[in-house]
């Protein structure tokens, strides 16, 4: 492999010939060998509209001159099209500032904006700090970030991912509105309702997280940008967080707002975990829908079997014929793995010591990670699950007219205890609840079939 040397204020560093990052990311690509977690490529994205923001309004301000600002504008505008992928190496598990990926995007974005430069016949040095970081440090944009990249992916990703999985099970709520099937509590048998009202109720869920997530990202919309170092705004232009804030605003179509308190914004993430832990509600209802869902499709012969969902793979190495529910179980690890993501972003959040907090590269890498698994889950939990789910009209029928709950029905008519009576009478004995009634005396068979009909007690309108 060939290098070149380059330079920072530490010394010279050999640096691979075909990559445009500088010394500082290859110290720390050199310092930082822990694990396989690298800075989510997202967050590349997202720095990218940020030092494309700061060089507009640098070069709007008088900061920056206006040929300069211009190449780290178009340099930013690569990395958006996936031009310099491959640049941006680093770990997560790296100073808590995020200050190394920090220096990579300037370091890159510098190198890019020469090569334009040059190739307009300018020789003019773009330095990473002077003019790609220009008026801004490390402990203002990172923050910025994780705001701007959360919002982006909630509203980009994880939405859509929602509105594919609510109207999945909406459509199945309203074409299973007529079909009675026993109720369910404590797993043991409850009083009937319809296969539709129970979808109905999965539904919901995914509709109401998402009105929570809408409210909750609104919490986003404050920048920390023009804080810099400690919140003081040191070495900014005044304006400059008011006209970040409007111009990253155009670039990106979403509503932002420089935010009050930079002291604040620096080194509380109190927003984060509202977002995240809005997040963490989502998983639990998607674990509770899988569940319901798996345990419904039981059996095929020996479980419940009231549903049948799709046969997507062989279920067994050794059992013939064995099917799983595959994607019920690639649900429940997700929300697991989100709710364990909770954990992180909680206790890292709590971690601000004085004027920053230096768990943010986590932060960024648990929240990336759930926004982007809960949406690819919620897609193939649909495509591959929800859309192939059909009733088993027959056990559903046997089950319904199996339960001794039903007897619920005839407490208006004969009160509770009666009705108890009725109940135990029938499974003792091996008598249907209508014969067990019928022989108490209290209920004739005309009033027992009027009270007792399925339909009418799960609020089905004739």
């Amino acid at each position: 492999m060939e290098y070149r040397i380059e330079r920072d204020s530490m010394g010279e560093v050999k640096v691979p010939a075909d990559k445009l990052w500088g010394a500082q990311t290859q110290r720390s690509f050199e310092n930082f060998q822990i694990g396989t977690e690298k800075i989510p490529a997202e967050l590349v994205t997202v720095f990218a509209y940020l030092k494309k923001t700061a060089a507009l309004v640098n070069k709007e301000l008088g900061a920056v001159d206006g040929d300069r600002a211009d190449a780290i504008a178009s340099a930013c505008d690569d990395v958006l099209a996936g031009k310099l992928d491959g640049n941006f190496p680093l770990a997560v598990w790296m100073t808590g500032s995020g200050t190394q990926f920090n220096m990579n995007m300037n370091e890159v974005i510098a190198h890019r904006a020469m090569q334009l430069l040059q190739e307009q016949g300018e020789d003019v040095n773009v330095h990473p700090n002077d003019h790609v970081n220009h008026s801004q440090s490390s402990n203002d944009i990172f923050p910025t970030s994780l705001h701007v990249a959360s919002l982006l992916l909630i509203k980009r990703q994880l939405f859509p991912a929602m509105d594919t999985l609510y109207h999945a099970l909406h459509a199945k709520a309203e074409e299973y509105a007529g079909i009675v099937k026993i109720g369910r509590t404590h797993l043991q048998d409850a009083t009937p309702l319809t296969l539709g009202q129970e979808f109905s109720g999965w539904a919901r869920m995914i509709e109401r997280n998402k009105e929570m997530l809408e409210r909750g990202i609104d919490f986003l919309r404050d920048l920390a940008m023009g804080g810099t170092a400690v919140g003081t705004g040191i070495n900014c232009p005044e304006g400059y967080d008011v006209r970040f804030a409007e111009t990253l605003s155009k670039l990106t179509g979403e509503t932002f707002h420089t935010a009050p308190n930079k002291f604040h914004a620096l080194t509380s993430k109190d927003e984060l975990v509202v977002v995240h832990g809005m997040l963490k509600a989502l998983a639990c209802d998607l674990m509770k829908i899988a569940n319901d869902v798996r345990w419904l499709a039981s059996g095929p012969r020996c479980g419940i079997g009231e549903i049948t969902i799709p046969e997507n793979e062989p279920g067994s190495s050794i059992m013939p014929s064995k099917v799983n529910p595959t994607q019920c179980e690639a649900m429940t690890m997700v929300a697991v793995q989100v709710m364990g993501n909770d954990a992180t972003v909680g206790i890292a959040a709590s971690q601000g010591n004085f004027e920053l907090n230096v768990f943010m590269p986590v932060i960024a890498y648990n929240m990336v990670q759930s926004i982007r698994i809960l949406s690819d889950v919620m897609d193939s939990f649909c495509k591959h699950c929800v859309v192939g789910i059909q009733p088993n009209l027959k056990k559903i029928d046997y089950n319904l007219h199996q339960s001794l709950i039903l007897v619920t029905g005839l407490v208006p008519l004969v009160g509770y205890d009666k009705a108890c009576t009725i109940a135990k009478t029938a499974a003792k004995e091996g008598l249907t609840l209508r014969e067990s009634a019928v022989a108490s005396g209290w209920v004739t068979g005309e009033q027992f079939d009027a009270a007792m009909d399925p339909a009418k007690l799960a609020g089905v309108k004739a």
